[in-house]
């Protein structure tokens, strides 16, 4: 592995410094090189490749909107014993803190930066046209929340492409994993009120990080930066929903975002609506725990 990564690089240095850490997913550290400090993140799992592909191709997109810092990537590399690395740029960060108006301010400007793209558009149908304009929802490669793939493939409605390639897709997982009977039952209700959600909201798919939560935001010296993103192109209010469920943004966050994207009517519901994603996706990774949430909020979504 050490081999094929120093080929990547194009080094003979290779010194690991001792910064970095093992997350739940992946274990992660800081290497010198003859070019400078690199970050590497590992994961043994056989998926780990099209994981970090994933994750590759969610930092280049969000890099290039030139929006908001995250770690520019390097290069993936398969181990040979298993598993694949993630190469990519170091950066000294720490907790967010005086930079947190401005992480708003700069996550507004990425999910409107799709709309500035159509601004400069022809009408041009399909994922991608030649202005850059994303008019779809999805993405143009699997990336994973936590290490379970989402499917990305494209669609023109939002509510349909989150229904069956989110939450169902979520759903059908515990069934087979848990062989629960409830949550299947409790979908199959909700799913025909979901719609109503929506009514009166027109949706313009925005890039997302799509698992910003406080362990994947942090500053440097300089400003905000996000990082470990499970991106898509989506509706922005979900990009909150991650936040406001486990906390780590304090208010000047929330302000200055909502001066750039105010809230629409029907804010709240749809955001406990995109609870549910997070709270099945946790049952998904961590077990039973997060069972009764799950359940918990889809009754609550069909009073």
């Amino acid at each position: 592995m050490e081999a094929r990564i120093k080929e990547a690089l194009k080094t003979k240095k290779l010194r690991a410094t001792g910064r970095g850490g093992s997350g739940c997913i992946n274990e992660g550290e800081a290497y010198e090189t003859d070019d400078g400090e690199v970050f590497i993140k590992r994961n043994s799992k056989p998926a780990a490749r099209t994981m970090f592909d994933g994750e590759f191709a969610a930092l280049k997109a969000i890099l290039d909107t030139q929006t908001v810092r995250v770690p520019k990537p390097i290069a993936v590399v398969d181990n040979p014993a298993g598993g694949a690395a993630l190469i990519m740029e170091s950066v000294r960060m720490r907790q967010l803190g005086r930079h947190s108006e401005q992480l708003g301010k700069q996550l507004a400007s990425l999910h409107l930066h799709n709309s500035h793209k159509r601004d400069e558009s022809s009408s041009v149908h399909g994922p991608r046209n030649e202005s850059g304009y994303v008019d779809q929802f999805g993405f143009g490669i699997t990336t994973c929340c936590g290490y379970l793939p989402l499917d990305n493939t494209w669609h023109d409605d939002w509510v349909e492409f989150f229904c069956r390639q989110r939450i169902d897709a979520q759903v059908r997982m515990a069934q087979e994993k848990y062989h629960d009977r409830e949550a299947p039952e409790l979908w199959a209700l909700l799913v025909h009120k979901v719609p109503s959600f929506f009514e009166g909201l027109e949706i313009e798919p925005a890039l997302l990080h799509g698992d910003l939560w406080g362990g994947n935001i942090a500053e440097y010296e300089d400003g905000p930066i996000i990082f470990d993103p499970a991106s898509y192109y989506g509706h922005s209010e979900f990009e909150l929903s991650i936040a406001k469920l486990f906390g780590g943004f304090d208010a000047k966050f929330y302000s200055a975002y909502f001066k750039a994207i105010p809230k629409a009517p029907g804010f709240e519901k749809r955001l406990d609506f995109y609870h549910l994603f997070h709270y099945l996706n946790h049952w998904n990774h961590f077990g039973g725990g997060y069972r009764s949430s799950s359940l918990s909020t889809m009754r609550r979504l069909l009073k």
